[in-house]
């Protein structure tokens, strides 16, 4: 029986770099490169549906088209690959929940821990790397063409999705803060060595 393959996932709000580090990473060490939400036929569906920022839907509806995305994507791709003994390199996953349903829109934590318990399977990360910078440097990055659901949020949205991120990488030994200011070479640096002290 093959050994189980990693799962590393990057985490950030829009503009902080993460998919940028997960295709050079996935590049790296030859594994399946995925993504959150939409990396399965169903996914798309569900992608468009919650993207879509002239549908109305409340914080739980919202939540729920996201757990629904991330059962299909966990049952579909991830479990199958890491069970090959492939590496799964993954942009966004459960923190990414959290961190917009939870922090951002005010749903209840253990509320939604419990949705996506059932979603995943149990299935955490081996490692979470968090590319951590201000909403300001995250919007300049994105200029004006990324108009969806979340990043078109008014006010303090964004800022409060950027705080529940860091609260979640504070509470877990499985995540790792990346500052996402510094230069490419730097960030790429720092993510190898979060890695290589997990998974050589």
């Amino acid at each position: 029986m093959s050994q189980r393959g990693w799962f590393l996932v990057f985490e950030g709000i829009d503009g902080c770099g993460k998919s940028t580090q997960a295709r050079r990473v996935g590049d790296a060490r030859g594994a399946l490169m995925t993504f959150e939400p939409g990396d399965t036929e169903a996914g798309r569906a569900l992608r468009a549906i919650v993207l879509d920022e002239s549908l109305p839907m409340t914080p739980i509806a919202e939540l729920l088209v996201m757990a629904a995305d991330r059962a299909q994507h966990v049952h579909e791709l991830i479990e199958p690959t890491l069970a090959a003994g492939r590496d799964v390199v993954c942009d966004r996953y459960s923190g990414s929940t959290l961190a917009y349903q939870g922090f951002g829109r005010e749903v209840e934590l253990e509320s939604i821990r419990r949705v996506l318990a059932v979603a995943t399977g149990g299935l955490e990360p081996d490692l979470t790397i968090l590319l951590d910078c201000p909403v300001e440097v995250a919007a300049e990055r994105r200029g004006r063409a990324n108009g969806d659901r979340f990043e078109g949020e008014a006010g303090d949205f964004l800022g409060r999705v950027r705080n529940g991120f860091l609260e979640l990488a504070a509470a877990s030994p499985h995540w790792v803060v990346v500052d996402a200011t510094a230069s490419l070479e730097l960030v790429s640096a720092a993510v190898d060595d979060a890695i290589g002290r997990l998974a050589p």
